[in-house]
């Protein structure tokens, strides 16, 4: 899987932390190898812009996702087509503001963000009540996963 993940914040975060976090998730739901994804760190200006232009709202956001080629999952034992997944704009600084409210770190509210992308890639939404349980699902499930993984627990023994 090819990742691409380009810090233009400013702010410091684990770049390749990140990428392998993507591999994992993109990995998770069967997406082909040889899938490809861009993430862009950005400054709060930046991702204001953006979520004016694409989002018509005024003001800086956490995450906007840009789907490419509209892969899906893939199903029990077969991957999706190889393709280009997307783009997406994160924003650390919008992060770490979020993250206390959260209950957690910076590092892992921009990991949540990442995974939340990923899906909106693949797809999933949240504006529907029974969107929303099956998408936030997926997400808890991969992040619990991944950081089982970084444990070094076994997902599947878990």
């Amino acid at each position: 899987m090819n990742v691409d993940v380009l810090n233009e914040s400013g702010a410091d975060v684990d770049v390749v932390g990140l990428t392998r976090l993507c591999r994992f998730a993109m990995r998770r739901m069967r997406l082909h190898p040889a899938t490809e994804l861009t993430v862009r760190l950005v400054e709060p200006d930046t991702i204001a812009v953006l979520n004016e232009q694409w989002m018509g709202k005024k003001g800086p956001t956490d995450v906007l996702s840009f789907p490419m080629d509209e892969l899906t999952p893939g199903k029990d034992d077969e991957e999706s087509p190889e393709g280009y997944l997307g783009d997406i704009a994160l924003c650390p600084q919008v992060a770490e503001q979020q993250a206390p409210a959260a209950g957690h770190s910076t590092q892992d509210e921009v990991e949540l963000l990442t995974v939340h992308g990923i899906l909106h890639l693949l797809g999933y939404d949240h504006a529907e009540p029974d969107e929303h349980r099956e998408m936030f699902g997926i997400q808890g499930r991969l992040l619990l996963e991944w950081q089982q993984s970084a444990a070094g627990v076994d997902p599947e023994d878990a």
